[in-house]
């Protein structure tokens, strides 16, 4: 089967099962496999850079010789085992409706009036301190988790299975896993998490930069502020402590005509962060179902034109060979 098929099949069976707490999750693992180099590199390296470094690399050749071992021992048996085998591994690196369910189970609650209930589960997917967010702050959260989140949970993974296969997509996956296990401005983990916030940065450079363009053009399709879109993206995109989170979030936050970003609180410690978007509305529970349509779309977007060029790029290879 093509990888083009594989992607599509992966996709879809994200869209039916989306991520079942039963399921045995890849990034549990990387995330045990990681947290125990951690604890073996810190004792025997000296430098916590280093360490850090040594550990991010070990991870991400781990994650991906497992993925390649597992789709070469299932071609062992047979053809389609293989082909099932990768599209499982595409699936598993893919989270569209995990981000769904985690942001809509934020707007139920909201949309009948329970703060309290709502409080409880925008922690599953922010770190700050829920306690202290009224109803627009935790639909700030909410919306900020699902603009960021397109990128490194969806169209970043496709982007490097388009590239690189089912391989390229794992090794992406436990990049973005050590990022959120490393990557904290910390005593703990300043130094030692060094490597894995850059790398991963580097890893989402590219997808954040095709991603947003692609938010502005969903945001035309739903019939949101797609000019605002634009405006916001082209003008505050750089803001963000992120250089790349601010992309998606700006280009949301000028969608639906709210403004992102501002102080938060972790741990009992405010943090200022430069404001995105202008307030053009209030923040309201409805603005978390437009999020999610927005990433719905533009995950289509993304898929369509990768999968395109990529069967451009290999018609063009196949006849630059054989005019070779």
């Amino acid at each position: 089967m093509k990888l083009e098929y594989q992607i599509l099949a992966a996709v879809a069976l994200d869209l039916v099962l989306g991520d079942p707490r039963w399921w045995p999750h890849p990034v549990r693992a990387i995330g045990r496999l990681a947290a125990l180099l951690e604890r073996l590199a810190r004792e025997v390296v000296g430098s916590p850079k280093l360490a850090g470094l040594i550990v991010a690399l070990l991870v991400y050749t781990a994650a991906g010789a497992a993925a390649w071992g597992v789709i070469r021992l299932a071609g062992l048996l047979s053809p389609i085992a293989a082909d099932v085998a990768a599209i499982v591994v595409i699936y598993t690196t893919i989270a569209a409706r995990d981000l769904a369910q985690h942001s809509t189970a934020v707007f139920r609650p909201l949309a009948a009036g329970d703060l309290v209930e709502a409080r409880r589960r925008v922690v599953r997917i922010v770190g700050r301190d829920a306690d202290r967010l009224d109803e627009s702050g935790v639909v700030r959260a909410t919306v900020e988790s699902v603009a960021e989140s397109t990128v490194d949970g969806v169209t970043a993974p496709l982007l490097f299975a388009v590239v690189a296969g089912p391989v390229g997509a794992m090794v992406y996956r436990a990049i973005n896993t050590l990022d959120s296990m490393f990557g904290h401005q910390d005593e703990r983990y300043a130094q030692f998490g060094w490597a894995a916030a850059r790398i991963d940065d580097w890893a989402n450079y590219l997808p954040a930069r095709l991603t947003a363009p692609l938010l502005c053009l969903a945001a035309l399709l739903l019939r949101q502020r797609a000019g605002q879109a634009v405006r916001i993206l082209l003008r505050d995109r750089r803001k963000h402590r992120s250089p790349n989170a601010g992309l998606a979030e700006a280009a949301v936050a000028g969608a639906l005509g709210v403004q992102l970003g501002g102080l938060n609180y972790y741990q009992g410690q405010p943090l200022q962060q430069p404001t995105l978007g202008d307030a053009l509305v209030p923040l309201a529970p409805r603005h978390i179902r437009t999020a999610n349509a927005l990433m719905w779309t533009t995950t289509a977007l993304f898929l369509a034109g990768g999968l395109s060029l990529r069967l451009g790029a290999v018609h063009f290879w196949h006849v630059w060979s054989a005019a070779a």
